[in-house]
């Protein structure tokens, strides 16, 4: 499918061209020249040097190198009935492989995924995080029992995405509460574990989110400037501006979950009261409902999945609470749009299955706090993604490397 506008922060034209070093320009041009034909392919030389402003013979050199780099691939088109076909770039799949790791509270997830996006595997194990390097190994071992039934021998790198703030230049995870994880270098434990990998990237796991949307989401709607929410044990958040996720200056940018909605409200893990992740998240839903219900099984057998499937039978308490979280989400959604000013918010996590429930709650709140009287409203969404956002997240965390623009060639 082709795109008119470019997601991931290129900016091609004649105006864009960068000059100085001359492998640093190269590196810069290779990525933008990939990232056309991941978004717009099949696309053509010709039509690659007129939307970058590149001369012909650049463009060309750098089309060669991605082809011996086994990156694209050129096909003839089909359907050329008079003169000579062209000649048309895509990605060439089924070549370059990187894994995805989504460390949650409860459950590690490991993926294989193409350059695509596509999801070739999947497998999953019980989170121990009391040994931090000693889990890391075993997620390693699981990501090599995974390669191995899927006949993958190599991978190009590996993508990992975790609840908390997470320190991506330096790969170091500086507080995961409910791993209790704090200042663990995380990158030391996968390279000390599997020292074969050309690159590793770890991110937070909305705002990992929230780059699998960019890069990866059919949503027809202009994503430069939008906030991807990820809705779960706790509220997640991630912030893209001018089609770039915004870390902060402490990588912690996005932690609207706990923005204070009720002062002195209910208890949060964070220690305060009132936080918006208190009554709008998963565990805040089910809490609600066990309330309602005290014969009811306890809380860590029951999940946010029951109530939307007790909903979807018509069980009014289920339809109630789901409603109640629909208020409060819109309560935290009217906030953000006051502060950042998106043109979409995409929601993610089990919640969007009951969005029939949810949503109109959403709206009612957010046109009565947010909109000031503006004609116009801002689109909210729940996620285009068919794969668990955080662990698609963390595959493109490991994908965006291998089109990073700034990555010093030969």
């Amino acid at each position: 499918m082709q795109r008119n506008t470019f997601r991931t922060g290129m900016n091609p034209g004649s105006s864009n061209i960068i000059t100085g070093n001359a492998k640093v320009v190269r590196s810069i041009n290779r990525g933008m020249i990939l990232n056309i034909i991941r978004e717009m392919q099949p696309i053509s030389r010709v039509n690659i040097a007129r939307l970058t402003g590149l001369n012909k013979s650049t463009v060309s050199s750098i089309i060669s190198k991605l082809l011996e780099e086994d990156l694209i691939v050129e096909q003839v088109s089909e359907g050329q009935s008079v003169g000579r076909s062209p000649l048309n770039l895509y990605l060439k799949l089924g070549k370059s492989y990187v894994g995805s790791l989504n460390i949650d509270s409860s459950v590690t997830r490991t993926a294989i995924a193409d350059i695509d996006g596509s999801i070739k595997g999947t497998s999953s194990i019980d989170t121990d995080p009391k040994d931090p390097r000693e889990f890391v190994r075993r997620c390693v071992n699981e990501l090599r029992s995974l390669c191995q039934s899927l006949n993958i021998r190599h991978l190009e790198g590996l993508g990992v995405s975790i609840g908390g703030i997470v320190d991506s230049k330096n790969l170091v995870v500086n507080f995961a509460p409910n791993l209790g994880w704090d200042d663990f270098n995380i990158g030391d434990a996968i390279r000390e574990a599997m020292p074969e990998l050309k690159s590793i990237s770890v991110g937070n796991d909305a705002k990992a989110s929230a780059l699998a949307e960019l890069w990866f989401g059919s949503h027809e709607v202009d994503l430069s400037n939008f906030v991807f929410l990820s809705i779960g044990p706790g509220i997640g958040s991630g912030i893209v501006v001018q089609n770039r996720l915004l870390d902060g200056e402490y990588q912690a940018s996005g932690e609207f979950g706990h923005m204070v909605i009720y002062e002195g409200g209910e208890p949060c893990t964070c220690g305060n009261n009132g936080c918006w992740e208190a009554y709008a998240s998963d565990k805040a839903t089910v809490n609600r409902y066990m309330k309602r219900q005290p014969g009811a099984r306890s809380t860590s057998s029951f999940s946010i999945q029951d109530i939307v499937d007790l909903a979807k039978e018509d069980d009014p308490i289920a339809v109630e609470i789901l409603k109640q979280t629909g208020y409060y989400l819109g309560l935290g959604i009217s906030n953000i749009i006051k502060a950042i000013d998106p043109h979409v918010i995409i929601i993610g996590g089990r919640i969007t299955q009951a969005w029939e429930l949810v949503y109109p709650e959403i709206m009612t709140v957010v046109t009565k706090r947010a909109y000031f009287g503006r004609k116009k409203s801002i689109k909210i969404l729940p996620t285009s993604l068919n794969v668990l956002p955080r662990l698609l997240g963390a595959a493109t965390l490991a994908i965006q490397e291998i089109f990073n623009g700034y990555k010093i060639t030969d």
